[in-house]
């Protein structure tokens, strides 16, 4: 079994909810996915500069998480950070997974007692809206290319 570093991936066996991301097996498969997408153009623009495909998951939380969401359902819930910006991850019965966590490196971060986030407070900034739509088009398009190899 391949092992990864988002945390939860030992317990990220949902499957997805929303029809048009069915072929997405479990946020593993999400993940293996995404590790094809993320880019300098998806990250947060502050963190631009020290975006690389080593460090791939570098400021792609809120528009991650709020795109899980849509195709696992659950809750996406934040960590408070230093600046007061949220770290956002997912929640989704008994199953906590953060896509992201491997921008901390060792850092641990608390997934408990934190507030749920709002996409509509998040996406009131333009630039994450367009960051999101773009990460979700581009995952629409590999997705169903995939489909159309059979895969």
């Amino acid at each position: 079994m391949k092992e990864y570093k988002f945390y939860g991936w030992e317990q990220a066996d949902v499957p997805a909810t929303a029809e048009e991301y069915k072929q997405i097996k479990n946020p593993k498969h999400l993940y293996d996915l995404l590790s094809e997408i993320w880019c300098a153009d998806t990250c947060a623009p502050r963190m631009r500069d020290e975006w690389s495909k080593e460090n791939m998951t570098l400021g792609q939380c809120s528009i991650t998480a709020f795109l899980a969401q849509d195709i696992f359902g659950g809750d996406v819930y934040g960590i408070l950070r230093p600046g007061g910006n949220y770290h956002c991850y997912n929640v989704i019965g008994d199953c906590v997974f953060d896509l992201t966590s491997e921008q901390f490196g060792d850092e641990v971060l608390s997934y408990e007692n934190n507030p749920v986030q709002s996409r509509e407070v998040h996406f009131a900034k333009e630039e994450k809206r367009l960051r999101y739509e773009y990460l979700k088009e581009e995952l629409g398009k590999k997705v169903h290319a995939k489909a159309d190899e059979g895969i």
